[in-house]
């Protein structure tokens, strides 16, 4: 049964949009969301939600002053979007604060985020043991350290295969629908080579992407075998279905709370960084076989 939530006792949840390219009204962060308050109610606290959109110039200093006016028990700071000179004005409000989708080497707090690296790995070495070997990487032309974190566990996966990334392959959208859509009908304009397969940054672009190839009649996965990475909703109903990383947004937020609450009623000394671990999800947009891909021209 929920505790009931007693007056006074809040988190205020902030969520962080420098840009608005990744934090956006998507299934993936309406679902983190919904967990997170789910569990705040559970444990008796209420929560608040503040936004912060960096393209409107007093929003940030209105949500500082307000937790500094109004202090709550203890802040969610959804980082997806920041760096660390976001993060610090925050941290200096001196109340209890974990960063979620996030995390920054430098500054020391708890942390609950994906394992990005793990996710991108798995995906990659999914693709090397079906006989792929010239894989491209539809990339995000807008920086978020979710970003960072991926490349590298593809490209660790490549070199522990012995295999060196062509940067041919690189190819980089925009983290939208109509943006990587937009991208890649550009690229292919100019006559991209494609290779045999993609891993992509997440399911966002890889719709784009998709979209683009398939009007231009490449066929998935006969000519072009394509992962996604978050399994959001659409990736199930997709032509063709995609295979994807999913991640466990629901428990990120459950955990980020449980932790935030420990740190409000306890006073951990100790801060900890959580990484939810990814699974593969496997469904029609990966041929069974490299060697069944078809070549096209576009």
């Amino acid at each position: 049964l929920s505790k009931p939530a007693l007056r006074g006792k809040n988190i205020r949840l902030v969520i962080y949009r420098k840009h608005g390219l990744v934090v956006s009204e998507t299934s993936f962060f309406s679902t983190l969301m919904e967990s997170i308050d789910c569990e705040a109610r559970d444990e008796g606290y209420n929560l608040l939600v503040s936004y912060v959109n960096e393209m409107e110039n007093n929003s940030k200093m209105e949500v500082l002053r307000l937790l500094a006016e109004n202090p709550p028990e203890g802040i969610l700071l959804l980082g997806t979007e920041m760096t660390q000179k976001d993060i610090l004005p925050f941290k200096q409000l001196n109340l209890p604060i974990l960063l979620l989708d996030s995390s920054v080497d430098e500054e020391t707090m708890d942390t609950v985020v994906i394992h990005n690296f793990q996710g991108a790995n798995i995906a990659t070495q999914y693709l090397l043991d079906k006989g792929y070997e010239d894989i491209g990487y539809l990339h995000s032309s807008v920086w978020i350290q979710n970003f960072d974190e991926r490349r590298e566990g593809f490209l660790a996966a490549l070199h522990d295969a012995g295999l060196t990334f062509d940067q041919k392959y690189l190819y980089m959208l925009e983290p939208t629908i109509e943006g990587s859509y937009r991208d890649m009908k550009r690229l292919i304009e100019e006559g991209l080579k494609l290779p045999a397969a993609c891993f992509t940054d997440n399911d966002i672009i890889a719709m784009g992407a998709m979209k683009a190839l398939k009007e231009s009649g490449v066929r998935i996965p006969e000519n072009i075998s394509i992962v996604g990475f978050d399994d959001m909703p659409f990736c199930e109903i997709a032509e063709p279905p995609l295979t994807t990383v999913k991640v466990y947004n629901r428990r990120m937020g459950a955990l980020s709370v449980q932790r935030l609450i420990g740190r409000i009623e306890n006073q951990f000394e100790e801060t900890v960084k959580v990484q939810v671990s990814t699974g593969l999800i496997e469904r029609q947009s990966v041929s069974a076989e490299a060697g069944n891909r078809h070549q096209v021209s576009i």
